[in-house]
C-alpha cells in the first residue's frame, strides 16, 4: 500500500498538537533558542526498517528548515546499533518531535519485521504463498501498518469494508447461507470487485465452491483439512488460510498449498523495533 502523503500530513499535524499542546515547555526552557544540532537515529536491535519518510514528513511539518537524511533505505535489513538516520538543525524543533518520530519509526518497523519474519518462514514449504495483513490495525494507522507490512515483504488483504465483499459467519447466518449470500453479493456490487467467502468445515466448502465466488477463506482449519480443501478447489478460485497462525504453524499452512495466509497478529500486537534518537553524539 502506497502512503497518501496529504493524509499523512494532515495526521501528522493532529499528532503533533496532542503531542506539544501550546508549546514544548521542557526544551523551550533549558535549550537556547538559537542552538543548532544533530539528531542521530539508530537501531538498539536488529530489524526491517521501515518508516523512515513518514519521519521526514514529521520533522518537516515541525520545522522545515531541518534536514533529515536518511542513512539506510526502507526495508533494509540492519543489526544493532545501525545508524539509520540523522536530521540536523534548531536542538529545540529535534526534541520536540523526537518523540513522534520514534513512535512511528520503531511501530513501523517492528510490524515490517514481523512480516519478513512470517514471509521467510513460509518459504521454505511454499515459493508462491503470500503473507497478508488484516483489518485489525490501530485506529487511525491503517495507512501506515498496512504499508509496513508491505515494506516487509507481505502484502495487504482488502483495506477496509468498502473495497472488497468478505462474506463472514455472521454475514451468511443473516442472508440465510453461503448461496444466497454470494447471489446476493454479486447483484449488488460492481464486476470489478471481488467476493470472498469463509468456510468452517469441508461441507460449507463445498456450498461455497458451487457459488464461485473469487476467493475462498479456510477459517481455523487443521492441516489436513486444509490440505483437502485446496485438493477440492482444485485451482478454480483463490485459498487463503486465516486463524491459528504464528511462527511455529506458518511454514505448515503454507505447505497445504494455499494461496495466502492472513495474519492478523502482524498489525495488532506486534513488539516495536528498539529506535533511539541521541543528541549530537551517538552513545556507546
Amino acid at each position: 500500500m502506497k502512503m497518501n502523503e496529504k493524509l499523512l500530513d494532515q495526521q501528522i499535524e493532529m499528532w503533533l498538537s496532542e503531542d506539544i499542546g501550546f508549546g514544548d515547555i521542557t526544551s523551550q526552557a533549558t535549550i537556547p533558542q538559537d542552538s543548532v544540532g544533530t539528531g542521530i537515529l539508530y537501531t538498539k536491535q536488529a530489524g526491517v526498517i521501515a518508516g523512515l519518510d513518514v519521519a521526514t514528513h514529521v520533522f518537516a511539518n515541525l520545522d522545515p528548515s531541518l534536514t533529515f537524511t536518511k542513512k539506510v533505505e526502507e526495508g533494509t535489513c540492519v543489526e544493532k546499533g545501525v545508524v539509520i538516520a540523522e536530521v540536523e538543525g534548531s536542538t529545540q524543533s529535534i526534541l520536540s518531535g523526537e518523540r513522534l518520530a520514534l513512535n512511528l519509526l520503531q511501530r513501523l518497523s517492528g510490524i515490517a519485521t514481523e512480516t519478513h519474519t512470517y514471509v521467510q518462514k513460509a518459504r521454505t514449504t511454499s515459493a508462491h504463498v503470500r503473507i497478508v495483513d488484516t483489518r485489525k490495525t490501530t485506529p487511525g494507522l491503517r495507512m501506515l501498518e498496512k504499508y509496513a507490512v508491505v515494506v516487509g515483504g507481505g502484502h495487504n488483504h482488502r483495506i477496509g469494508l468498502f473495497d472488497a465483499v468478505m462474506i463472514k459467519d455472521n454475514h451468511i447466518k443473516g442472508a440465510g447461507g453461503i448461496t444466497a449470500a454470494v447471489q446476493r453479493a454479486r447483484e449488488a456490487i460492481s464486476h470489478t470487485m471481488r467476493i470472498e467467502v469463509e468456510v468452517e468445515s469441508l461441507e460449507q466448502l463445498e456450498e461455497a465452491i458451487a457459488a464461485k465466488p473469487d476467493i475462498i477463506m479456510l477459517d481455523n482449519m487443521d492441516n489436513e483439512t486444509m490440505a483437502e480443501a485446496v485438493r477440492r478447489v482444485d485451482g478454480r478460485m483463490i485459498v487463503e488460510a486465516s486463524g491459528g497462525v504464528n511462527l511455529d504453524t506458518v511454514a505448515g499452512i503454507a505447505a497445504t498449498g494455499v494461496d495466502v495466509i492472513s495474519i492478523g497478529s502482524l498489525t495488532h500486537s506486534v513488539s516495536a523495533l528498539d529506535i533511539s534518537l541521541d543528541l549530537n553524539e551517538r552513545k556507546r
